[in-house]
């Protein structure tokens, strides 16, 4: 039988619920987790053996904290993963605009309540989800936003300024008893910053110039990006020392671990995923273009290569062999090497060069298409196992590719040129027609950008020769 909660402060004194603080709260359910060997923040990738142990750290220490990184690393991910920390919900008293303590309430319409009705007040019961608080730093946040102001309605209706109930409350105090998070924090314009002091510190908020002090329980968790400190904003010196920890966060350290977020992240629709198969090459050659990118010199380290720029190419390339599919009438296609300048599109604006020059940007990510395919392809064969095949366009073969060309049509360029099912093998294709036709073009590219055959644009196509 469902057990009722308590509906009145009388109820939930006699079931002996304790109030804890919010840093409590997170603090004893990430132990509990823990003890579980349960995942803390799940659909994290990468993060298990740097970023989460350090804020595990300081969980456990009951520190507000700043996750320091470059964009798409997943800061407000983990930001919001928070929220799982918190109880399933707790008490409030009903009606209240900044979720008080039925045992200790803060605000005056609360405690006059609690005089008038004692412990027939009415208890409410808030769910995790409504307890995290979410903001972006724009240069239009004032204090009020964030921290109240004086509603000259209620003014207007007979109270006095200097009243209590006057105050009508900013984004701060709506999170009590919760965990509020601040997006971008340098962006945040450092009068209203200041504004932020005590509330890292002693805990309380000051509205206006009225003896109005409001000892509030939030946990403060904000983003940065560490090129704001020098190009857009900083962060006060007085804040940043209030913080307990900082963690700085990383990129994917392996071609797997970007491919994995990949899998996670992408949009999946059930008509792409049942007619576009994605080889194992293709999939390789998406996450090293990113990884190219990153130490590129051409492209703004500081600014970074998020890990969108992985997940938007991959959409491409699949929407690319799809659209090949609806066009040829086949039931199921594969991305090829002959799909790749598509990626220009998805890449471009993605990225930030280093020095300005119009038409720059499509070159660069051609090359860095190029250099992906040689890195994987180098990664994949040894040259002298593949002479067999060079040998044939040495006798005159030819073989032409294009995007739009059919896959059926591969097979019989394949045979053309000897046994290929060793490569084929341990390209890990199958014997399909659309697999093959990827394998193909992926093994006669890496030829070419390794100087063994010739390539020549013909009519939108690729033509490769001896």
């Amino acid at each position: 039988m469902k057990t009722m909660k308590p509906r009145t402060l009388r109820e939930l004194r006699a079931s002996n619920y304790r109030v804890r603080s919010v840093r409590e709260e997170m603090r004893q359910n990430l132990v509990d987790k823990l003890a579980r060997h349960e995942e803390v923040f799940p659909g994290i990738i990468g993060f298990q053996d740097t970023v989460i142990p350090q804020m595990e750290n300081a969980l456990l220490a009951g520190q507000d904290l700043i996750l320091l990184g470059e964009r798409g690393q997943a800061k407000s991910r983990l930001m919001r993963s928070l929220v799982n920390l918190l109880d399933e919900e707790v008490p409030v008293i009903a009606a209240c605009e900044i979720n008080d303590n039925p045992y200790a309430p803060i605000c005056r319409a609360c405690r006059d309540k609690c005089e008038e009705l004692g412990d027939a007040v009415e208890i409410a019961w808030l769910p995790r989800e409504a307890r995290l608080a979410e903001k972006l730093s724009t240069p239009d946040i004032s204090v009020a936003d964030l921290i109240g102001e004086v509603d000259p309605i209620r003014v207007a209706e007979g109270r006095y300024l200097s009243d209590e109930l006057t105050i009508h409350y900013g984004l701060v105090p709506r999170t009590n008893r919760g965990i509020f998070c601040v997006n971008e924090l340098p962006d945040l314009p450092e009068r209203i910053q200041v504004g932020l002091f005590n509330l890292m510190e002693e805990r309380d908020i000051q509205i206006k110039g009225y003896r109005i002090r409001l000892p509030l329980d939030v946990y403060v968790v904000a983003s940065a990006n560490p090129e704001d400190y020098t190009n857009r904003g900083r962060i006060v010196t007085p804040l940043k020392d209030r913080y307990g920890a900082q963690v700085r966060t990383h990129y994917p350290r392996t071609l797997e671990e970007e491919l994995a977020i990949v899998d996670q992240e992408r949009a999946h629709f059930g008509e792409m995923e049942s007619r576009v198969v994605v080889p194992r090459h293709m999939r390789e050659i998406i996450g090293e273009i990113t990884a190219l990118a990153r130490r590129s010199p051409d492209i703004n380290q500081r600014s970074g290569v998020s890990v969108r720029v992985s997940i938007a190419n991959y959409e491409t390339l699949m929407s690319a062999a799809l659209r090949r599919g609806i066009l040829c009438r086949e039931p199921r296609s594969a991305p090829r090497i002959s799909d790749l300048p598509a990626l220009v599109a998805s890449t471009t604006g993605k990225i930030e060069l280093e020095s300005v020059e119009e038409g720059r940007e499509p070159r660069i990510i051609e090359e860095l298409i190029k250099k992906g395919v040689l890195n994987v392809f180098g990664r994949s064969f040894n040259l002298r196992e593949l002479d067999p095949v060079v040998q044939r366009f040495e006798g005159g073969a030819t073989v032409e590719v294009g995007s739009e060309v059919p896959s059926e049509t591969y097979l019989e360029k394949g045979k053309g040129l000897g046994d290929l099912s060793s490569a084929f093998t341990k390209l890990e294709c199958g014997d399909s027609p659309e697999t093959i036709a990827s394998a193909l073009e992926f093994l006669l590219d890496g030829l070419h950008l390794n100087r063994r055959l010739n390539r020549d644009r013909v009519d939108g196509r690729f033509r490769y020769r001896g």
